[in-house]
């Protein structure tokens, strides 16, 4: 794997797994169509070489009006099926909107499956504002950015979680902003766990 990383952007060269494919698959639809989105948690540091299984893709996605996820909804149909829904209306009003995610897989599968929702608290709007790009194998996608989801993953807490923030600052920490990080670990009063688990 050969990465470049600047201020504004993260280059990755890299032999695609099999769930590497499948998101870029899923986000090549959402670029098309133009949609605002962003890749939170686990994913984020499979994708930068940590070796553990995911079943799941958490993503992000600006909230749209019926008229567009209606868009969505029959792009994405031509490969995928909603494992929870099964009418765009309802999976509009009954999941997205009342802030229940969507899951995705491929047609006559169950994993691995995005997770698919609107934003529900202010973290989510600002991950998707700031979120981070990334240009894997010359294909562009959004992640959230790392000095949030680092001190993230150690407030879900998870064994698996920590060791997903303990990677991801051993890889990126030269290139990580301080005092983002401290702030992001401040909110959500992470401060005692990253210096227990990442310093």
């Amino acid at each position: 794997m050969e990465m470049n990383v600047t201020k504004n952007k993260i280059e990755l060269h890299k032999e695609l797994s099999t769930l590497d494919c499948f998101v870029i698959d899923f986000i090549s639809i959402l670029n098309s169509l133009q949609i605002r989105y962003v890749i939170v948690s686990g994913y984020v540091s499979i994708l930068f070489g940590r070796n553990r299984i995911s079943e799941d893709i958490d993503l992000i996605v600006e909230k749209q009006n019926f008229r567009t996820f209606t868009k969505i909804w029959n792009t994405i149909f031509g490969t995928y099926e909603c494992l929870n829904a099964t009418d765009t209306k309802d999976a509009y009003e009954d999941y997205l909107v009342s802030g229940v995610s969507l899951r995705f897989a491929k047609k006559n599968t169950f994993i691995p499956n995005i997770e698919f929702k609107f934003p529900k608290i202010e973290l989510d709007i600002w991950t998707l504002e700031h979120r981070q790009n990334v240009v894997v194998n010359d294909i562009p996608l959004y992640i959230s950015p790392l000095e949030l989801q680092i001190p993230f993953k150690l407030f879900l807490g998870s064994q698996k979680d920590i060791e997903d923030a303990k990677y991801l600052y051993t890889v990126f920490q030269p290139h990580l902003n301080v005092r983002m990080l401290q702030e992001f670990n401040r909110k959500l009063k992470t401060q005692v766990l990253f210096k227990r688990y990442i310093v």
